[in-house]
């Protein structure tokens, strides 16, 4: 059986440094909330309870400051099943929500701006291997892919080449 996951690289370079696009009324080219390659993509539920992944999940060491994409207020900031999350409404029936934090430095209320420090990132979903935010966005209260709002990104921290000795080369 074919595995999405493998396509996901490839295609995440292609989302970052395609131009961005627009989301009803709301354009795309937010700054992503932490840098690093897209280990998991978007997978659309069949409906409101089905299984699907509501987000993406961006590789990020443990501890790194996760920064809002936008201006926005806190609507929620504490535990769900032990874990900590953070959810902000940026207004325009956009939410977005960051999961499976180690910290967070905001509470219910709070005013946010771009790129304000929300908390810290955290080991990732439970049983993963490779830390990670899980970043989701809503859009009038339906799960939409966060790609559709985030700006091209640079490749250059993602991309790692192989040394010529390492290929046979001089």
């Amino acid at each position: 059986m074919f595995r999405v996951r493998r396509a996901i690289l490839p295609l995440t370079l292609l989302a970052m440094v395609a131009s961005p696009v627009r989301v009803g009324a709301v354009e795309g080219g937010w700054p992503w909330p932490v840098v690093g390659p897209v280990l998991r993509g978007f997978e659309p539920p069949a409906g409101p309870y089905g299984p699907g992944h509501r987000g993406i999940d961006i590789g990020a060491a443990v501890g790194t400051p996760i920064l809002s994409p936008a201006a926005g207020v806190v609507t929620f900031a504490g535990k769900v099943g032990g874990q900590l999350f953070v959810t902000v409404d940026h207004g325009g029936g956009i939410v977005t929500t960051y999961s499976w934090l180690s910290a967070s430095l905001v509470r219910k209320n709070d005013t946010v701006s771009s790129a304000s420090v929300l908390g810290l990132t955290g080991a990732g979903h439970p049983g993963s291997t490779t830390p990670h935010l899980h970043f989701g966005v809503k859009l009038n209260g339906e799960y939409v892919d966060p790609f559709t709002l985030l700006s091209a990104g640079s490749v250059v921290d993602l991309i790692r080449l192989a040394p010529l000795t390492a290929l046979g080369g001089g």
